[in-house]
């Protein structure tokens, strides 16, 4: 059995292996370990192992290095045409300096809450209703840039600021659902009236397309016809000239055969006679004959009496 100073000092060994146990730090990645010695600032720990006094140094404050997103509740403001309104907002940031976010300020995230509410009200302030619903980006950027101004002291930079949520009171809701629905109901009337008028127009294209054909077909038809008429007159006066020419050339081949035969001057006289016969045969009423002609006739008239007695 061993004697008390043995356990003494197994018991002496053992406090200081675990005293040596807790000095040995690994900082993880993306965190870093503000270090405390006598209650001040010593140090800040990267990624990696570290070593403490023991008794004397102390881990002051864990702090995460990621980016990190913080939604807050919303918000009651007031626009510049006297409405009042909810907005929460989104806020992303990352902490660029441990010693600072450690020192800076008291509870920082509801610092940066406080610091987002005033901010939010001073932008909307200045911006009436229709800005503040139309206008999120300004808003955002505005808001991001004053917040970086304000949270650097702190060892905080503000990546982005959102807007999640715009919440109007419920009577502006519903005015705004109507005025809504009316510019629904206005643009189906203005695509209606377009399409009736566009519709309008291709029927009456076509009815000037159709009318356009159609005098175009009745021009060619015309021209056809005349072609036809001009054709058929043609072709008639062409067989009226070839009979006419037939007919004078009987004619000359008839004086022709009686200047070969040498008519007496009784055969002329009988045919200029035959001749007044065939003129009594049409229309005329009245025929005047030469006084020649008449004694030829009253001569033929003798002889044929003559020829009816034998």
């Amino acid at each position: 059995m061993p004697s008390v100073p043995v356990i003494i000092l197994i018991v002496f060994v053992a406090i200081i292996l675990l005293l040596l146990a807790t000095c040995v730090k690994v900082v993880p990645q993306a965190q870093a370990y503000i270090l405390e010695r006598l209650g001040g600032y010593q140090s800040t720990w990267g990624v990696g192992l570290h070593i403490r006094i023991p008794l004397i140094d102390r881990v002051a404050k864990k702090v995460l290095l990621k980016e990190q997103v913080v939604d807050f509740a919303p918000q009651p403001v007031i626009t510049k045409d006297n409405v009042t309104m909810r907005i929460d907002t989104v806020v992303f940031f990352q902490i660029t300096d441990p010693k600072l976010f450690a020192y800076g300020v008291e509870n920082p995230i509801m610092a940066i809450e406080n610091l987002t509410a005033t901010t939010l009200r001073n932008i909307i302030g200045d911006l009436e209703l229709d800005e503040t619903l139309t206008s999120r980006e300004i808003i955002n950027t505005k808001m991001r840039v004053s917040l970086d101004v304000a949270t650097d002291p702190w060892g905080i930079k503000v990546n982005r600021v959102e807007l999640k949520n715009i919440i109007p009171p419920a009577a502006i809701q519903d005015a705004m659902e109507k005025q809504m629905k009316a510019e629904r109901e206005r643009r189906e009337a203005i695509l209606i009236a377009e399409g009736e008028k566009k519709s309008a127009i291709l029927r009456a294209e076509g009815k000037k397309q159709s009318a356009i054909l159609e005098a175009e077909a009745e021009k060619e038809a015309a021209i056809l016809r005349a072609q036809a008429k001009k054709e058929a007159t043609i072709r008639e006066a062409e067989g009226q000239a070839e009979a006419i020419m037939s007919i004078q050339k009987a004619n000359a081949d008839g004086i022709r055969f009686l200047n070969d035969a040498e008519p007496t001057g009784e055969v002329l006289q009988l045919k200029s006679l035959e001749a007044f016969v065939k003129a009594a045969d049409g229309q005329a009423t009245k025929i005047i004959i030469p006084s020649e002609i008449q004694g030829i006739a009253g001569l033929v008239k003798s002889i044929t009496e003559v020829g009816k007695d034998k």
